[in-house]
């Protein structure tokens, strides 16, 4: 019983404390943690002998799988699918298949596998590395380049490959072993599974987490969001097809939802530490002996596939109207094989189209031309005509997340603050905690997300990080003060406009460095006394100025108040005495007062 219980530790301890070391180590390097995932798997498994049999951490970590595609499908907005059509789905259809099919010949020729592994393993070294590719763009400061934008468009494409790649991984396998029944019925089972999810994301999904959000209990927003997950995931592998496909479906399904945001956000923890897992028990499966055995394969097997999905990339780029220069920096930069192909290797050796031996082969050559991307795409701007290159810097996409303001708040001000913006032509993302706000602003044609500006993970999965401005219009000051305070430590770079309770309240969001704030009743209050003061006789410009010196002297006096504490700048109000009438009936009639203050003296 004491071993039992040991090894129920023992193993997680293991796999996490080869993570926490790995990973960052790795990241260090410029590896990135996919290879730290995979390095501390070997070291744990083949190489230490620490964890053996890696069958049921596999069945689990393939869950991460899932969360992922889950979190494809939640940002493939058909509006901006829309947006970048044609290269997401010219470019991006031309670079899997030609690659993919370029690189299913050479296997077959060389006569190492049957037609359908040589399909299989075609594909999935055709597929980049997303995690690799990306975090390159942000390094060298391109992901809004022309360039980068194409690049980013042909990843995007590969990601929706792996569906109906996995689907193919599964109807190969299948052709092997005995059929259970008519084709038609299982395609007749299939068609059903999908159509009843698109139904089911479509009239059931939204209304079921409006009622779960009103109940308040975050951890039943959660456990909702993974029951979607797994539960769509479970539907769509019982009517045969991939457990990945039904997530995949159930994120599109919610990519119009305003919880979209909310449930990445809840989805996001499990994914990355699932997918960690998977990494590792990829490389807890990895055979070195045959790695050993065939080293002169894998050392001509790496350059040739970089060389060929090089090749294959620049001239596809070249005919879609890149300039050489652009079309050289993609080819160098998607030349690597990618994550996903781990997942397509591992599942067809679980289908029996490849033996563990040839898994781990492929896998091998996948990951060393991940370690080999960063020099490659070195070697491609060094290989760059030394001539001035124009970044174009393309238009952002500021469909759903990533909008050019993100607005935390969306109350009665909030509101108001945002029809100006949408009436100018920008586009804003709004976060708000109350799910009747959200469901009534969303019938007025508001793009507004249910989430809690508190949470770090909110804010990212928003967009903060590519927001020009964050416009916090909490109506509540702790709230606010949080809020600004989060944002502060973790984005202190970020453009804050924050509203404010009250004058003291503007003064501690100045000592907090907002680059603006103002009182919410103050310019409603200026403009209510003009027109009042107007109402009195005084004409339009007289009010005007009068209302306009006191707003000037309000922020000098703040400007003080703000240097020497909250008593300084008084006399600045007593440049035009500003004295209320007693709260007592007038001795004499107004007209009376008047005309003894007209009279002249004697």
């Amino acid at each position: 019983m004491a071993s039992a219980t040991e090894a129920l530790f023992a193993q997680p301890l293991l796999l996490l404390g080869g993570a926490v070391i790995a990973a960052p180590l790795f990241r260090k390097l410029g590896l990135g943690t996919v290879l730290g995932y995979l390095a501390a798997g070997v070291v744990i498994g083949p190489v230490l002998h620490l964890i053996g049999g890696s069958g049921e951490i596999l069945a689990v970590a393939e869950l991460g799988v899932v969360l992922l595609l889950f979190i494809i499908g939640l940002e493939l907005k058909p509006s901006r699918l829309w947006h970048m059509r044609r290269d997401i789905f010219g470019l991006g259809t031309s670079q899997v298949v030609f690659t993919g099919l370029v690189l299913t010949g050479i296997v077959i020729a060389s006569d190492l596998l049957d037609w359908r592994a040589a399909l299989v393993a075609g594909f999935g070294l055709a597929l980049s590395s997303t995690a690799f590719a990306l975090q390159l763009l942000e390094d060298y400061g391109d992901m809004n380049s022309r360039y980068g934008q194409r690049s980013f468009s042909i990843l995007l494409f590969q990601d929706l490959a792996i569906v109906p790649l996995l689907a193919m991984v599964s109807v190969l396998g299948s052709q092997g072993g005995d059929v259970q029944q008519s084709p038609l019925i299982e395609v007749g089972i299939a068609i059903g599974a999908v159509i009843g999810m698109i139904l089911a994301g479509r009239y059931l999904l939204t209304p079921m987490f409006q009622i779960i959000a009103r109940t308040g209990a975050r951890e039943v927003m959660i456990a909702a969001a993974l029951f979607v997950v797994l539960g769509s995931a479970y539907l769509m592998q019982v009517a045969g097809l991939s457990m990945a496909m039904g997530a995949f479906l159930a994120g599109v399904m919610l990519a119009e939802s305003s919880y979209r945001h909310e449930l990445e956000a809840d989805i996001e923890p499990f994914r990355g530490l699932l997918l960690a897992l998977f990494f590792i028990a990829v490389g807890l499966s990895m055979e070195l002996q045959v790695i050993v055995d065939n080293l002169a394969l894998i050392a001509i097997a790496v350059p040739v596939l970089m060389a060929v999905k090089a090749l294959v990339i620049y001239g596809i780029t070249r005919i879609a109207g890149s300039s050489h220069n652009d079309a050289l920096r993609i080819g160098m930069l998607l030349p690597q094989g990618g994550e996903f192909g781990f997942v397509l290797f591992t599942t067809a050796a679980a289908a029996g189209l490849f033996s563990n031996a040839q898994s781990s082969l492929l896998i091998s050559i996948v990951t060393l031309s991940m370690a080999l991307t960063p020099l490659t795409a070195l070697l491609g701007q060094r290989l760059l005509a030394r001539q001035a290159v124009d970044k174009e810097h393309m238009d952002e996409d500021f469909e759903g997340a990533g909008s050019d303001v993100l607005m935390v708040g969306f109350s009665r001000f909030g509101q108001i603050a945002a029809q100006i913006l949408l009436a100018s032509g920008r586009d804003v993302t709004i976060l708000d905690d109350s799910p009747d706000r959200v469901r009534q602003a969303a019938t007025f044609g508001f793009r507004i997300y249910f989430g809690d500006g508190t949470r770090l993970d909110m804010l990212r999965a928003a967009g903060i990080e590519r927001a020009k401005i964050v416009a916090v219009c909490t109506h509540k000051k702790e709230i606010t003060d949080k809020i600004v305070d989060l944002i502060r430590s973790e984005y202190p770079d970020v453009r804050l406009f924050v509203r404010a309770y009250d004058r003291i309240h503007s003064l501690e969001l100045r000592a907090r460095d907002v680059e603006y704030e103002l009182r919410e009743t103050f310019e409603s209050g200026l403009l209510f006394g003009r027109r009042t003061l107007e109402g009195l006789g005084a004409s339009e410009d007289e009010a005007y100025d009068i209302a306009e010196d006191i707003r000037r002297r309000d922020e000098e006096r703040l400007r003080l108040q703000a240097q020497e504490g909250i008593l300084a700048g008084r006399e600045l109000m007593h440049k035009r005495p500003v004295k209320p009438e007693p709260l007592i009936k007038p001795k004499k009639p107004i007209q009376a007062v008047e005309e003894e203050e007209q009279a002249p003296a004697a």
